[in-house]
């Protein structure tokens, strides 16, 4: 369902993917569940299919996550006395997991919506028709229990 709407620059689709909005109108969601991506945008139909974020969001939770807790560790193993390890395992385990569970899907809306932005993982037009996604010639696969 591609019209001719302009598409808005990139940092405006990354804030509305980080909200975990549609790119496209900013009304609908983005997910339907934690991090389950809808097909479309349940507002303005737009497809979202075409644009996977894959391993990127994992990869940048990572980083973020890292650069934050391994300096907090550093500055209390250097601050304190060498604080015991059920210590280290109260406060940074529930930080580390907090703070990747909040960021993960942030980022992988960000990511979403900036592939939407720069049109990656869909192909050019060939005609002034519009997009149309190609067919599948495989078996969808069987849904989890």
């Amino acid at each position: 369902m591609e019209t001719d709407t302009p598409r808005p620059d990139s940092l405006a689709a990354m804030r509305l993917g980080w909200f975990g909005r549609c790119p496209r109108c900013g009304e609908g969601r983005l997910f339907g569940r934690f991090l389950k991506m809808n097909a479309a945008c349940p507002h303005c139909g737009q497809s979202l299919e075409p644009y996977r974020a894959d391993d990127a969001p994992a990869y940048f939770t990572i980083f973020i996550v890292g650069h934050v807790v391994v300096p907090l560790v550093l500055l209390v193993e250097k601050w304190g006395e060498e604080p015991s390890l059920w210590l280290h395992a109260a406060l940074w385990l529930p930080l580390s997991v907090g703070l990747a569970l909040y960021l993960l899907p942030r980022i992988k809306g960000a990511v979403i919506a900036l592939l939407w932005a720069q049109r990656a993982g869909v192909p050019p037009l060939a005609s002034g028709r519009g997009y149309t996604p190609p067919q599948r010639h495989w078996p969808a696969a069987p849904r989890p229990c």
